[in-house]
């Protein structure tokens, strides 16, 4: 039977409930927008109407049976999953629940190296015992990219009783890999298969567009709908497709993990961003694919620069020249008020995304501008990471048990080769630790944090050095 995705029923219910002029003697505490700030008010106007709480017909997220599941309904129909679960808490919840969901404490699971904080944070929670493939490093893109054939097919030849195998795809840059070969290969050791397909929402509209890991046999695929689709941030989408995961255990989880209290304007704007990827015409990606070729063809015109290729269009990569900064590039770019999304130590990543890009000429004029301002800024060191992971498999010194019971201490980063970091260290965007809790620090990891800090690439901590434990 053909679903009528132009519905939107949680957010139609929503605009229902408004429109009745409700009196609220109920949380939260703007009272319907009556209670706020002058100065923010317009704002927040609209929106403040419509976050509301679980009252009569608006259903409940953690126990759908209404507008909220019927909402849920339409994106299982849309993505061809056996059942869609709304996330409030970004994809970092869904890939919490989905590894809690198949490993305990002491299990172990066949994790991607350069995966998500949220997926190596999801490990220590569970308490399993993960072992890692590395990915390859990548020559022509200059950056790793996603572990190989080969090493995964060792991982499972060495550890065929792992819960799970958790992947990565497409990376942040759009590059996707044969993920449907490594899909068959864990199958056939009758492994789960877990995805983190956070930039990979709209694969699912087709040709141009790669296809999605859950078309191609992933048990549970994790997808941020804010990403790349009309979706308010944080809002994503945990889809699962599997005779061998239990949905319960799911959402068993996300109850435990996403607040009690969800946001109706983050699920509703889930329930919009369906509808609008479900409803979007070939003509209309026609236009936005011409948009990507026009955004591409201005930079291409950059000499301090070059578009690498890439499987997702409306991802567009510019690999700055060697003796130049990213982090100046990226700089200049900003002070006229041009914000890419990632800046590593020699590439800059810039989304287009789904809306066609109307201001060409002055991203042109700013492309021009940029290069006149850098012709006296070369010289600029290079950064060494093509030797960061150096094991194809690795596993953590410690367990995660055994590390909960070490005391620990703070020595800069140097004061740390050979040791045990007792916290992880990640740049962010992207957010993949460079150094993992629980794995030998070395002079290769040391040196390649001290670069990036250098050309200015953040790292989250609070505190300078790195906790070690004590041993």
């Amino acid at each position: 039977m053909k679903r009528n995705h132009h519905r939107m029923p949680l957010f139609e219910k929503l605009k229902q409930f408004t429109a009745g002029q409700p009196l609220s003697f109920h949380v939260p505490g703007h009272k319907n927008g009556t209670l706020f700030p002058k100065g923010a008010y317009p704002y927040f106007e609209q929106i403040l109407q419509l976050d509301v709480t679980e009252l009569p017909g608006l259903d409940d997220l953690h126990t759908p049976t209404a507008s909220i599941a019927e909402a849920e309904y339409l994106a299982s129909d849309f993505f061809g999953s056996d059942h869609t679960f709304f996330l409030v808490g970004g994809s970092t919840a869904g890939n919490l629940a989905m590894i809690l969901a198949v490993c305990s404490a002491g299990d172990k699971i066949i994790v991607q190296r350069n995966s998500h904080k949220s997926i190596i944070n999801g490990l220590e929670l569970s308490g399993a015992k993960p072992v890692f493939v590395a990915p390859e490093y990548d020559e022509e893109l200059d950056r790793y990219t996603n572990p190989s054939l080969s090493a995964l097919s060792e991982a499972l030849r060495k550890h065929p009783d792992a819960k799970a195998v958790v992947l990565t795809y497409p990376d942040y840059f759009g590059k996707t890999y044969p993920i449907q070969e490594m899909i068959d290969l864990a199958h056939a050791f009758d492994i789960p298969v877990l995805v983190d397909e956070a930039h990979g929402v709209h694969f699912s509209l087709g040709d141009p567009f790669p296809v999605s890991a859950l078309q191609l046999g992933a048990d549970v695929v994790v997808q941020s709908a804010h990403k790349m689709a009309p979706a308010m941030t944080m809002a994503s989408f945990l889809h699962v497709k599997s005779t061998v995961i239990q949905k319960e255990r799911i959402a068993h989880f996300l109850q435990i993990i996403q607040s009690s209290s969800p946001s109706y304007p983050l699920m509703a704007s889930l329930d919009i961003s369906r509808s609008f990827l479900a409803t979007l015409h070939a003509e209309q990606v026609t236009a936005i694919l011409q948009s990507v070729g026009n955004v591409r063809n201005a930079l291409q015109y950059a000499y301090y620069g070059k578009v690498l290729s890439t499987d997702d269009p409306l991802k567009i990569t510019f690999h700055v020249e060697q003796g130049i900064s990213a982090k100046a590039v990226a700089g200049l770019f900003e002070e006229r008020k041009i914000y890419p999304e990632l800046i590593t130590h020699n590439q800059l990543l810039f989304i287009h995304g789904l809306a066609p890009f109307e201001q060409v000429e002055v991203l042109k004029k700013t492309i021009k501008s940029v290069g006149e301002q850098l012709k006296y800024s070369r010289n600029h060191a290079t950064i060494e990471v093509a030797k960061l992971f150096s094991k194809p498999i690795q596993e953590l010194a410690l367990s995660y048990q055994e590390m909960s019971k070490l005391p620990y201490k703070r020595v800069s980063f140097t004061e740390g080769i050979g040791h045990i970091a007792a916290e992880a260290v990640t740049p962010y965007p992207p957010g993949i630790p460079f150094i993992l809790k629980g794995e030998t620090i070395t002079a290769a990891h040391v040196e390649t944090i001290e670069q990036l800090r250098k050309q200015g690439i953040g790292i989250q901590q609070r505190e300078q050095g790195i906790r070690i434990f004590s041993i």
